[in-house]
């Protein structure tokens, strides 16, 4: 017997024009998909992330998600959580998203995810999730020479001020390179050899420089994972770029905000919010948030 439609949607995440920002396919009531029929779908969809919402395990909580790339399923992603909040918001709760905040709660494999959505001046709904893990460095290999090789550049184009390259990991690990010049990392190619070995057992590269294309912003960044192609917003980067704002920039205790400029490069602009706290001179607490613009609905018909 054919299974009944599935409602899915898709969004453009931490943006607020369409066609920017990162793609996402939401579908929902998803309880009654076996494992193999959520890759195919995600497989289908061929976006870097594809959600699938399914009830809570917890029923205190909001729903439960499963995160997929066309090749796996992954524990954390940042910007599923924050275009499957906004969706879930705007679906379930518009009268309170008319008003006010709504807070949700939702179960990933990672670990609950704590998310505030609302809708802004623009009719836009921003949402913000509080990372489920703080920002924890781990020991790095990568030598600036091959890191230089790895992005066909000059070793004297990799560090500025006091930043150096680091492993970061906020639920998925990833190497945050940092470029002196925006021209630089634009010009960036990926020698395949050197990049593997570069990238072995993180996520992907991610590189940024203080040059960025709007004085509000804190870095413009680039995304470049071992597979799928260059990332245009990338959530979960974003919370364990803090450990690295935390490591080299030495914010004082307190409330911290930060812009970030990812995906021009590749004609996908996006801006990512980064607010993170610094209690004893720890960081205690990350927060990240963007917009969202819906695209698309139907049906899945399995």
């Amino acid at each position: 017997m054919a299974k009944s439609p599935l409602p899915f949607y898709t969004l453009d995440v931490f943006c607020d024009r369409k066609f920017t920002g990162n793609p996402l396919a939401v579908v929902l009531d998803a309880d009654a998909l076996a494992d193999c029929e959520m890759q195919s779908i995600a497989r289908e969809f061929n976006l870097s992330e594809t959600v699938f919402v399914l009830e809570p395990r917890d029923p205190v909580n909001t729903a439960r998600l499963r995160i997929f790339t066309p090749a796996r399923e992954l524990p954390f992603a940042g910007h599923p959580t924050i275009g499957a909040a906004a969706l879930l918001a705007e679906l379930r709760a518009a009268d309170l998203l008319a008003s006010g905040d709504v807070s949700l709660v939702l179960e990933e494999a990672a670990g609950l995810v704590r998310c505030q959505a609302l809708r802004n001046r623009a009719e836009l709904v921003y949402a913000q999730f509080e990372s489920p893990q703080t920002p924890k460095k781990q020991d790095a290999s990568a030598t600036i020479e091959l890191l230089a090789r790895a992005f066909s550049m000059e070793m004297k184009d990799v560090g500025f001020d006091r930043h150096e390259p680091a492993i970061y990991s906020a639920g998925l690990a990833f190497l945050f390179v940092p470029i002196r010049t925006r021209a630089a990392l634009d010009s960036v190619e990926i020698e395949p050899e050197a990049f593997s070995s570069a990238l072995a057992g993180v996520s992907g590269a991610y590189l940024y420089t203080k040059e960025t294309l709007d004085s509000a912003s804190a870095v413009y960044a680039r995304m470049l994972p071992l597979s799928l192609g260059e990332d245009p917003a990338t959530g979960s980067a974003a919370a364990a770029f803090a450990g690295v704002a935390h490591e080299f920039e030495r914010p004082e205790n307190g409330d911290h905000e930060l812009f970030i400029e990812q995906g021009h490069k590749m004609g996908r602009p996006s801006r990512i919010t980064l607010r993170m706290t610094v209690e004893d001179g720890r960081l205690v607490c990350v927060h990240i948030g963007g917009q969202s613009v819906r695209i698309a609905e139907g049906k899945l018909f399995l």
